[in-house]
């Protein structure tokens, strides 16, 4: 919830409201889908997946067009292989897949709403 609270006003003020109840509504409804194909019997539980999109959409804050920001590919790299590891490595009940859809969704999102295309005018 920290998270959420840290990066949800700056995210704000970079995008709208609109815009974040959509990566919201996006993130949740593609999460929640590959859970049901992936593991259709475990059930979600909080925003993780949410969480996650929100920190790789914060590392396109900065964004200028044509390039992909280093803040982008080291938060990708240490978050989203921590989760790769921890998947593999250790037995919780933590939805690690939920963490890597999550910040793979609020990847493709930050690159889509910062580049001028068709893609950023529909989600905005």
């Amino acid at each position: 919830m920290s998270y959420l609270l840290l990066l949800g006003p700056m995210l704000e003020e970079k995008y709208s409201s609109q815009t974040l109840a959509a990566v919201i509504a996006i993130t949740a409804f593609i999460t929640s889908f590959v859970n049901y194909i992936f593991f259709p019997s475990v059930a979600l539980c909080g925003a993780s997946g949410v969480v996650f999109a929100f920190i790789l959409l914060s590392s396109f804050t900065s964004f200028k067009e044509g390039e992909i920001p280093i803040t982008f590919i080291l938060v990708a790299v240490f978050f989203i292989g921590q989760q790769i590891w921890e998947g593999i490595t250790v037995q919780d009940n933590i939805s690690n897949m939920a963490h890597i859809v999550g910040g793979v969704i609020g990847g493709f999102l930050g690159y889509g709403l910062n580049v001028k295309t068709r893609f950023s005018r529909i989600i905005k």
